[in-house]
């Protein structure tokens, strides 16, 4: 019982005096974490509006993968990207192992679907209230995706903030 106390008033001393190795840590972790969560906007949001307006053959197949991909386990995607940057694997020589940047790797292929997934069905219910005034105005595919996406932008600043 003596060591978890003291483990906790060491803890404690770290948080209060601004440790240099607790706010590096600290640090990367928010800069990770930030990195990897605007990568996932990126490809997330343009293929989630896009399953969302598009209509292609496959296309229910692919909602469906994307919806269980927002299952991964996380164990899983590390394991992936471990055997993909490891030095057998065919991006070893990139020497990116253990870096910061494998971390935004393994979290990005975490987090698109999820992102991908909520704005597909957020734009989604947009489209459908919105899809006759659109195509009265004649708005090309990108046009009423952007608008779209526009229009829905609180909502997807919920769902890039979960």
């Amino acid at each position: 019982m003596d060591t978890i106390s003291q483990s906790f008033a060491l803890a404690l001393h770290m948080v209060a005096h601004l440790d240099p190795r607790l706010a590096a840590i600290v640090g990367l972790s928010l800069a990770v974490s930030l990195t990897s969560t605007l990568c996932s906007a990126v490809i997330g949001l343009p293929l989630g509006a896009a399953l969302a307006i598009g209509r292609f053959p496959g296309r229910g197949p692919v909602i469906v993968a994307l919806n269980a991909a927002m299952g991964l386990p996380p164990v899983v995607v590390g394991l992936v990207v471990y055997l993909m940057l490891s030095r057998a694997g065919p991006l070893g020589e990139l020497g990116l192992l253990f870096t910061p940047p494998a971390m935004v790797i393994a979290q990005t292929i975490l987090i698109i679907p999820i992102i991908a997934a909520l704005t597909r069905q957020t734009v989604e219910d947009a489209w459908t209230e919105y899809r006759e005034q659109l195509q009265s105005l004649d708005a090309s595919w990108l046009q009423s995706t952007l608008t779209l996406l526009w229009d829905t932008r609180w909502s997807l600043l919920t769902v890039l903030l979960a």
